[in-house]
């Protein structure tokens, strides 16, 4: 028997996001469960976000939560986390409206653009995936990001011109009252790389420029002359 609208309601429940999966499980006809989904993306009642996962168009929710673009990131590609400038931006560190949600992972590279919005993935090696945390973006919802001081080594560890004054400037990174230094720097530390403790060097300059009273920092045993 054909699945029906409402078959998919019960197995699906509340949830605004849903894989296929889902519906795969028992004495179902894996063929039919395809065409039914790819005939209600058609028609508009379900998005289709990647292969094997689905949300419910607009028109559908009747009732349901609209998935929240961190949510969509965690799922579009598990294991990874929210950070760089959607966490900057959000924390209120960066200026911009960025309109792309970004995310780290130790997997590809991948873009996905979406009726939900785009999604950006960049590649980080194992030793970098740390740093993050669980916020709640909306009632209910929870989902993986870096914290803000993560979110700021994970964007100078990727951009090769971190450490240029200039482009620090471009960035106009701000509010650095909202950031742990103490944290900024022991992360940078960790990280390791030369570019990033410049970077960092340079942004607690701004820090005591705007709070005199900090002290500066240099990580114990690390040249930092080139």
């Amino acid at each position: 028997m054909a699945m029906k609208w409402n078959d998919l309601l019960g197995a699906v429940g509340a949830e605004p996001l849903f894989e296929t999966g889902l519906l795969l499980v028992g004495d179902v006809d894996r063929a039919d469960v395809m065409r039914q989904l790819s005939r209600w993306v058609s028609s508009g009642k379900l998005v289709q976000l990647r292969r094997g996962l689905y949300a419910f168009a607009g028109s559908q929710m009747r009732g349901l939560r609209s998935p929240g673009p961190y949510e969509i990131a965690n799922r579009l590609v598990p294991g990874s986390y929210v950070s760089l400038s959607s966490v900057l931006a959000r924390t209120g560190l960066i200026p911009e409206y960025v309109p792309v949600t970004t995310s780290v992972t130790t997997g590809r590279p991948a873009r996905y653009v979406t009726p939900l919005g785009t999604f950006v993935y960049r590649h980080v090696k194992s030793a970098m995936f740390w740093g993050l945390e669980t916020v709640e973006p909306g009632p209910g919802v929870r989902a993986f990001a870096a914290t803000p001081e993560k979110a700021l080594i994970d964007l100078l560890y990727l951009e090769h011109d971190a450490a240029d004054p200039a482009y620090l400037e471009e960035l106009r990174v701000q509010n650095l009252d909202r950031i742990r230094l103490d944290v900024l720097e022991t992360m940078a530390a960790r990280c390791g790389v030369k570019r990033v403790i410049r970077a960092v060097s340079l942004i607690a300059e701004m820090a005591r420029d705007e709070h005199a009273s900090y002290v500066p920092w240099t990580p114990a045993g690390e040249d930092v002359s080139e």
